[in-house]
């Protein structure tokens, strides 16, 4: 027991110390049940290859320049979307939420395309567009489209017209409520949609590679399907959980946690 609760007041230490490391021993004992099962060889090697193979596979595409290449593009296509769909979404989600007979009209529209699939475009966008960047472009836009336009509509709706009406007492103007007290009172929750628009984009952009990509992580994935190289694929999925878990949770989540504290919204 002793050994124990040294163990785990070293790691608390560590951790504490090198906060990356909490996010890394989880995997430890995932890493060792793959590596052992790959030992015992259950399975064929051609079908589950051990975490050395995977490893190995991964610095050779890597040296190669084939990795980083493909993820370029993928970061790349995934800024564009982003990029395209923020900015029709937020100004879109902040007209709805203010305007009640736009509210009325809308809702049941957005709601409509929201249960509609990306994928689920894919074969019409193939007939208007090709295999190219439009079609991935568009599926990135729509994906990441619905939940920052709800997530706004939300916020905006959320803000306490007292709020406004404390303001307009006090003499401001329209445009100066919209900026300094409807928008930032919304702000968290446009956030919320954000972080969650750009996984959802995330995945979607890998979904559009696999099937109308040259290049990327999902077509590197799927192409290495098939040339029947398991260890590539697994590579291209151990990037998209690592680079994700980067990006959300170095970037993403403090924004949101910052936003939410900086508004009030977070009593401790």
């Amino acid at each position: 027991m002793s050994a124990i609760l040294a163990i785990w007041g070293a790691y608390a230490r560590w951790t504490q110390r090198w906060p990356a490391l909490a996010a890394f021993v989880p995997f430890v004992p995932l890493i060792a049940l793959w590596w052992f099962i790959a030992w015992l060889q259950i399975f064929p090697p051609v079908f589950l290859p051990g975490p050395v193979e995977v490893v190995q596979t991964g610095w050779e595409l890597t040296w190669k320049g084939i990795l980083p290449d493909y993820l370029a593009d993928s970061l790349a296509r995934l800024a564009v979307g982003a990029a395209a769909g923020m900015a029709i979404a937020i100004p879109l989600g902040v007209f709805v939420g203010l305007n009640r007979k736009a509210h009325e009209f809308s809702w049941p529209i957005l709601l409509f395309f929201q249960a509609i699939g990306d994928i689920a475009w894919l074969p019409i966008l193939l007939v208007w567009f090709g295999f190219g960047l439009t079609t991935m472009t568009f599926v990135i836009v729509y994906t990441v489209l619905f939940p920052v336009v709800l997530n706004t509509v939300l916020g905006i709706r959320s803000v306490k017209p007292e709020l406004r009406r404390a303001a307009q007492s006090l003499g401001a103007s329209p445009t100066r409520i919209l900026f300094e007290v409807t928008l930032p009172g919304a702000l968290p929750n446009i956030i919320t949609g954000l972080r969650n628009g750009l996984g959802y984009g995330w995945r979607a952009l890998i979904a559009a590679e696999i099937i109308v990509g040259t290049s990327g992580i999902g077509f590197l994935m799927f192409d290495a399907r098939r040339a029947g190289s398991v260890e590539e694929i697994v590579v291209g999925m151990i990037v998209l959980g690592v680079l994700w878990y980067i990006v959300d949770s170095w970037f993403l989540a403090p924004i949101e946690r910052a936003t939410g504290q900086r508004w009030g919204l977070v009593t401790s």
